[in-house]
């Protein structure tokens, strides 16, 4: 029961609707029986939002789409990974502390290491914003190498220098047309996502059978882009791996407790 000794958890982003964090973590907050509740914030204006968390005592609070980046000059700690990544994706708030963490980092290197060794694999990661850096920077600690496919040119070379400066000589900038030479494909952008559903970040055409495929976007469970490769008769990983083990240990960050992994996976299979 809610009541004025909840602790209030909650994810901030723009858009927000879509968001299946609050399902996942309010399941495992009642599985435990912690006195906790998580909800969505949309947000606009970072800084007067933060300002608000800190104000109102918000004990922590997942970061996703815009805000993993510009979120970062507004809080008082960042982790060591994190800092390394520059990208925050959860906040902790201790007496007025604001500390942030990368969970997303540990989340998409398990889900890849679950499927295949990392050393030594080409990896190609096709984005260059926040979830981009995460993957990049934990798959280059893992000893892989890795192909950045952006849009802008200038935002990938910017992540190339970034991950190099820390693992020299493991990233390149590239293109589509390179996908061929490549071990591993991830999508970290939101192409494909719930209403979209029939957009992919690689046409089919660019996909090999020796691939394997990983997309972020978990909503819906099975994108285009996974569809694909799965046609192909490629290896897919499902991005409700990454959601669902970034969660977990956001969870553990927020509660102290160990997170029950398979009441969060089941919490977010129901909705979708």
């Amino acid at each position: 029961m809610i009541d004025s000794k909840t602790k209030i958890i909650g994810v901030i982003g723009k858009p927000i609707g879509h968001s299946m964090s609050p399902a996942m973590h309010n399941a495992a907050f009642s599985r435990l029986g912690l006195n906790y509740v998580y909800l969505g914030f949309e947000v606009t204006d970072l800084q007067r939002a933060i300002d608000g968390m800190r104000a109102l005592g918000i004990s922590g609070f997942n970061v996703t789409i815009p805000h993993k980046i510009d979120i970062l000059k507004y809080l008082d700690k960042i982790d060591t990974t994190a800092k390394r990544i520059s990208a925050v994706n959860t906040v902790v708030n201790d007496n007025g502390i604001l500390t942030g963490y990368n969970t997303d980092c540990a989340g998409a290197v398990d889900a890849l290491a679950s499927k295949v060794k990392l050393k030594g694999r080409k990896i190609a990661v096709i984005g260059a914003g926040g979830a981009a850096r995460a993957i990049a920077f934990g798959v280059a600690e893992k000893g892989a190498h890795i192909l950045i496919i952006n849009r802008t040119l200038a935002k990938g070379e910017k992540l190339v220098s970034d991950v190099n400066g820390f693992f020299p000589d493991s990233s390149k900038c590239g293109t589509i047309k390179e996908l061929e030479d490549v071990d591993i494909i991830v999508n970290t952008t939101p192409i494909g996502m719930n209403p979209n559903i029939h957009a992919t970040p690689v046409g089919k055409e660019f996909l090999r059978k020796n691939h394997i495929i990983m997309d972020i976007v978990y909503n819906p469970i099975e994108t285009q882009f996974l569809r694909d490769a799965k046609s192909l008769g490629c290896m897919t990983i499902s991005g409700i791996e990454m959601f669902v083990g970034q969660g977990a240990k956001s969870f553990e960050l927020f509660t102290e407790n160990k997170a029950p992994k398979e009441v969060m996976r089941n919490a977010v299979l129901n909705l979708l």
